[in-house]
């Protein structure tokens, strides 16, 4: 039997490169990688299912595996994580001091199905006191306008929802039409120093670190998916796939605490991976099921909450049986 020929579409992560490269293999499959950014693999996945296998937004993946027609699935492969407590941005003539603050305010994001949004949101909801209601929200592009909502929405009841096709977030921020931007990366007027725009968490970095210490979620921003006619017909093929991942992985990681071979020429890298190993028992990048299911049951609910996703579902849920399985060796 000849090897079964997959379309695989990501950006170029260093923790992907070996399986891109060749130098790890998926047993049983010959891949054409495609590196491309990230808004253009979303956008040509979700709208017309270009590729076989996918990196993909975790809010809009949400959307897609909750319709009751689902046609993809999910691999527990992580693309992209970040903690946000940097990714709120607002303008000091608005009076926001506290997250508290911000009730009664106009807080934009650049698509509501925008992970980084996502987790603040249901952070501020679930955690804060602050509700999905309590805040007028707005939606725009980041530095440019007319960016739109790639997946259909049910927004909660008495939500305030406000598109702006004709300007960006950064434009709204700087000039104060709205009070606060939730963004993934530091807006345009941010960067460039507006006197008025600043970081509502300038000590995100401890506070990120005191959360991951309580709760034990690190939040997953982008995850692979692959067209559920293939695992159909190649049940074999998801948990193939995951290995060679896992394997690339832990290879880019190995580099990391070598600097002889490590691919990023900064100071003390090594010193500072070492410590995050320690923080995060051992893995500083974990993909699996198990491994994740509290930052999975969170995001699991906070979609469902936002309206994103359509029915609030488990983890075991948008995974292939296959990758539950533990393998001994």
């Amino acid at each position: 039997m000849g090897q079964l020929k997959l379309s695989i579409a990501t950006t170029d992560y260093d923790h992907f490169r070996d399986f891109r490269l060749g130098l790890v293999k998926a047993e049983g499959v010959d891949h054409n990688w495609l590196t491309l950014g990230h808004h253009e693999i979303f956008a040509r996945m979700t709208f017309n299912r270009e590729f076989d296998v996918s990196e993909l937004s975790f809010a809009k993946f949400m959307t897609q595996i909750t319709r009751d027609d689902c046609d993809i699935v999910g691999l527990p492969v992580v693309c992209s994580r970040l903690f946000r407590f940097s990714s709120f941005y607002v303008n000091k003539n608005s009076g926001i001091k506290t997250v508290q603050d911000l009730k009664g305010k106009r807080v934009g994001s650049p698509e509501w199905a925008h992970s980084a949004a996502v987790y603040m949101r249901g952070w501020m909801h679930n955690d804060c006191g602050v509700k999905l209601t309590d805040v007028h929200w707005y939606q725009a592009g980041a530095n440019d306008p007319g960016r739109i909502e790639k997946v259909e929405l049910n927004l909660p009841e008495g939500m305030q929802l406000t598109r702006v096709s004709d300007k960006s977030l950064s434009e709204m921020l700087a000039s104060g039409e709205i009070d606060c931007a939730i963004i993934a990366r530091p807006p345009t007027c941010f960067l460039e120093g507006h006197p008025d725009v600043v970081r509502l968490f300038p000590d995100y970095l401890e506070m990120e670190e005191e959360y991951y210490d309580k709760t034990s979620v690190w939040p997953i921003m982008h995850i692979i998916t692959m067209q559920k006619h293939i695992v159909d017909a190649n049940p074999w093929v998801p948990r193939n796939l995951y290995n060679a991942f896992m394997e690339s992985k832990r290879r880019s990681i190995e580099r990391l605490f070598d600097p002889a071979v490590s691919r990023y020429p900064l100071p003390w890298l090594p010193t500072y991976a070492r410590r995050m190993r320690d923080k995060m028992h051992g893995d500083t990048f974990p993909y699996g099921v198990e491994e994740n299911r509290a930052t999975w049951e969170q995001m699991l609910l906070y979609t469902y909450q936002q309206g994103i996703a359509h029915k609030h579902v488990k983890p075991e849920d948008i995974f292939p049986a296959g990758i539950m399985t533990k393998i001994v060796v």
